[in-house]
């Protein structure tokens, strides 16, 4: 009931509880309606197939459909959630926007293929080897009639490395390195947090290491050779041995869940040695050791990527040990000439100023980092024009 007296006005508690109800209703945004992208992430990189350098060379011209088909493509999976207003939504549309100019690959919008469970939906859509690209994606709201787009990127296509191993390969050397590339089309995935980013040092390593590595400057290489984004997952963990990488153990486990997360990748890049020089393992048992690793990755990944080894047994700060770094030495020039192995750099051939002394980090000097990432640059060009 609602009574007066002079100029006060009061209100039953039961219509008070109610008009606020509707005043509370009232304040409440109306649901928005949106489409939610979670693949592909900003700074993904889709590992290609497809490519032929040597039909590269043959037509140069990147205009010519011989050289764009040679180039590669990679299968790439939209995938994300529309709200609950567009559930009943019949179709959706993609297209690619080239990032560095804004130019549109393909102006029409292209239909997608869907599978859909409630509102989520995923699809696979075929993005020729380059980038950095933003993707668009587009649906009709059934009952309005008006377009609902939502956009993701950037992302490319290109070449992607699973990194292994132990400090050499982590951000244990002197100088933390940034991306030169204009574009910034390297970058690093991080294993463990499922998340791309610019691979400016510190590496996304699982060991924690915070100097500098070897990977943006080899990043920079290859970018600047192949004009497409590079991306590198790095699992790599100081102070281990390759008894560590075995199945049964943890290290193990990570090196299967970055290749699985990568879902294909060209390489394994294996920078590992200095702690089997320590332990003074046999080197048949060193070449166990890594055949036992790779079977039982492969296993878990359903594909066979090759697994390219560094001779990486010299520490000149931590030991001196000439016959111990021969033994490991011959054991990995020994391991490249099994099925699924290739050789890698050696990079023991940079010694002097090289490597850090005493009062630095120990490893690699800065003109060191540079001077592997030059090495490791050949071998990968070098499997690329096989």
């Amino acid at each position: 009931m609602i009574s007066t007296t002079r100029t006060e006005l009061r209100v039953s508690p039961f219509i008070a509880i109610a008009v606020c109800a509707l005043c509370s209703a009232a304040a409440l945004p109306a649901e928005e309606t949106t489409i939610a992208i979670r693949s592909p992430q900003p700074w993904q990189v889709f590992q290609r197939s497809g490519f032929h350098a040597a039909t590269l060379k043959a037509h140069p011209a990147k205009t010519d459909p011989e050289h764009v088909m040679a180039r590669g493509a990679a299968d790439v999976k939209i995938s994300g959630q529309l709200s609950p207003d567009l559930s009943e939504a019949k179709e959706l549309a993609y297209r690619l926007i080239l990032e560095k100019d804004k130019s549109l690959l393909d102006v029409q919008w292209k239909s997608i293929t869907l599978t859909r469970q409630a509102e989520n939906f995923e699809a696979t859509i075929t993005v020729p080897a380059g980038g950095w690209y933003a993707l668009e994606v587009r649906t009709i709201e059934p009952k309005s009639g008006k377009a609902v787009t939502a956009s993701t990127g950037p992302f490319g296509v290109g070449e992607v490395f699973l990194v292994a191993g132990q400090s050499y390969a982590t951000n244990t050397n002197d100088e933390r390195m940034k991306i030169e590339d204009a574009q910034q089309r390297v970058v690093a995935f991080n294993v463990f947090a499922d998340a791309w980013a610019v691979a400016n040092d510190p590496q996304p390593a699982p060991d924690g290491s915070d100097g500098g590595s070897i990977w943006p400057a080899l990043g920079d290489l290859l970018v600047l050779e192949l004009d497409v984004p590079v991306g590198f997952a790095n699992v790599a963990v100081g102070a281990t041995s390759s008894a560590q990488w075995l199945p049964e153990g943890k290290l193990h486990a990570g090196l299967v869940k970055g290749g699985t997360s990568l879902g294909t990748f060209r390489a394994i890049l294996w920078q590992q040695g200095e702690s089997d020089v320590i332990a003074k393992t046999k080197g048949e048992t060193y070449i166990a050791n890594l055949q036992t690793i790779r079977s039982a990755a492969v296993k878990a990944w359903g594909f066979e990527p090759v697994w390219l080894a560094a001779k990486s047994t010299h520490h000149p700060t931590v030991y001196n040990d000439p016959e111990g770094e021969g033994r490991i030495r011959n054991a990995i020039e020994e391991l490249s000439k099994l099925p699924g192995f290739g050789a890698g750099p050696d990079t023991d051939t940079l010694t002097g100023e090289n490597r850090g002394d005493a009062k630095s980090r120990r490893h690699f000097s800065a003109i060191g980092q540079r001077r592997a990432a030059q090495m490791w640059y050949a071998t990968l060009i070098q499997l690329l024009n096989q």
